[in-house]
């Protein structure tokens, strides 16, 4: 590829753009243009489609990624547990504020009066004055009375209610686990796929990162879908045991009051930071432009404190699955990301937000390599990582300048479309820290972040061709 090509596909900023792939945005020209837009990691929402359709986006994908030489993340989003409702003899009824209704284990037809809930679990977990919401929170009911095989509740908020509508447990822990059969089937034809993340919705404890983990091993990351309040009870054990976590505002939405969740967000944001987690914002970022060519200016404001929050990505759902705009909606985040980013106040924010060094080598080099990289004004910081753990600890530190993430492996190269800042290339095997500075070098002269006789700052693990501490720093001129 001619260097002006590859310059165009260098990403002027620093936060990564996530965009969901659906019947808008499935062939391979529209994915093209998506990839050259700014998206840098897409999304395979496993909730719809076949794994045929899946398979042959997969396939465009990779071949997209042949063609450009950069890598490109895959996150396969697995359904989760999605609590419903059964049906109604007349297809939807209208429950009134006040009256009582009844969600049984009968699975009989409802009326206005009961429907099934074909779910023993909720019925058990439940205990009187918990709230059960319908329909993605437009109706809210509280239970009054509780049976072996039903729950009477009163309707506390009204409204229609058809087939087979959602069913959210707010205040309640329930003992399911994450992955249901459908998601189990999911997951192993995603990994054999090779995709680069796997999304697990609905997490509620640490024990369903660990079940994840037992089917994956380390053959993809784990990225946690925080949309459950007591997810953020377990916040932080939930952190040590992912890889990644996306603040999956839809459902975090639902369960819990609208004027929480901007605090959530920022909550997670930072103890992901703190721990060295990517971490995504999602849903609802540009949602008007799913039938508009413009947002609205509060979702351009909402994906801005994203990115002051110092956000790894923000990602686009129905906006470039589903919407008549997908192209356009992905151009919109890739310039609001990159004006933000030219900010002044968007760097003081950021430096004043680092979380302070853990107490290893790896993260006292790392965070040398950011002090040494502004002492100088490095053109970059060049991470050496077999697994992506040095160049996530290096973009943990938030450095001005950019990271170029190098390894042997193309799967964690695409594992780092997604991490802060780091513009991640495949190289050959490193002898020596020598033969490294000079692949450095080489790399950022051919990619144009630095010119002959600029400075570049370089990170590794040596002995090299071990994945471990990051424990060797060294200055090295652009020859």
């Amino acid at each position: 590829m001619s260097m002006s090509a590859r310059l165009k596909l260098r990403r002027r900023r620093r936060t990564k753009i996530v965009a969901t792939v659906g019947p808008a945005s499935s062939d391979p020209e529209m994915l093209s243009r998506l990839f050259h837009a700014g998206a840098d990691v897409f999304r395979l929402n496993f909730s719809h489609g076949t794994h045929a359709d899946h398979l042959e986006r997969i396939r465009i994908i990779r071949s997209l990624e042949e063609k450009t030489g950069r890598p490109i993340g895959i996150l396969a989003d697995v359904q989760g547990p999605k609590l419903r409702v059964g049906r109604f003899a007349g297809g939807r009824v209208h429950l009134q504020n006040g009256q009582s209704f009844r969600l049984d284990l009968n699975p009989t037809p409802g009326n206005a009066r009961r429907v099934n809930l074909p779910h023993p679990e909720i019925i058990a977990a439940a205990s009187l004055g918990s709230t059960l919401l319908l329909d993605d929170g437009k109706l809210r009911l509280r239970v009054v009375r509780k049976r072996d095989d039903a729950v009477e509740t009163e309707v506390v908020v009204g409204g229609p209610l058809s087939d087979r509508k959602g069913v959210n447990v707010p205040d309640v822990v329930l003992p399911i686990p994450a992955l249901t059969p459908k998601d189990r089937q999911d997951l192993a034809f995603a990994i054999e796929q090779g995709v680069s993340y796997l999304g697990l919705s609905f997490v509620q404890r640490p024990e369903d990162i660990v079940e994840a983990r037992a089917l994956t091993g380390d053959r993809a990351w784990i990225m946690a879908k925080l949309e459950k309040p007591q997810a953020l009870e377990n916040l932080d054990a939930i952190l040590r045991l992912t890889d990644a976590v996306m603040v999956a505002r839809g459902d975090l939405g639902v369960e819990l009051p609208p004027e929480e969740v901007p605090l959530a967000q920022k909550r997670i944001v930072r103890a992901a930071r703190a721990q060295g987690k990517p971490v995504v914002v999602a849903t609802q970022m540009l949602e008007s432009m799913i039938g508009s060519p413009a947002p609205t200016r509060a979702e351009a404001s909402d994906v801005a404190t994203a990115v002051f929050d110092g956000a790894d990505a923000v990602m686009l759902s129905a906006e470039t699955a589903a919407g008549q705009f997908p192209f356009e909606a992905v151009n919109m985040m890739d310039r609001i990301v990159a004006r933000v980013e030219q900010d002044p106040g968007w760097r003081a924010i950021i430096n004043a937000n680092r979380p302070e060094p853990e107490h290893s080598s790896a993260d006292a080099i790392s965070a040398a390599a950011r002090q040494v990289a502004h002492t100088i004004g490095a053109q970059a910081i060049v991470a050496f990582t077999e697994t992506g753990a040095t160049g996530l600890r290096i973009a943990r530190e938030r450095p001005e300048c950019p990271v170029i993430g190098m390894t042997v492996q193309l799967t964690t190269a695409q594992r780092l479309a997604v991490v802060w800042g780091v513009h991640a290339l495949v190289s050959g095997p490193v002898q020596s820290m020598t033969d490294a500075v000079h692949k450095a070098s080489r790399a950022a002269l051919t990619e144009g972040f630095a010119r002959r006789g600029e400075e570049i700052v370089v990170a590794a693990g040596v002995p090299f061709g071990h994945s471990g501490s990051t424990n060797a720093l060294r200055v090295a001129s652009v020859r």
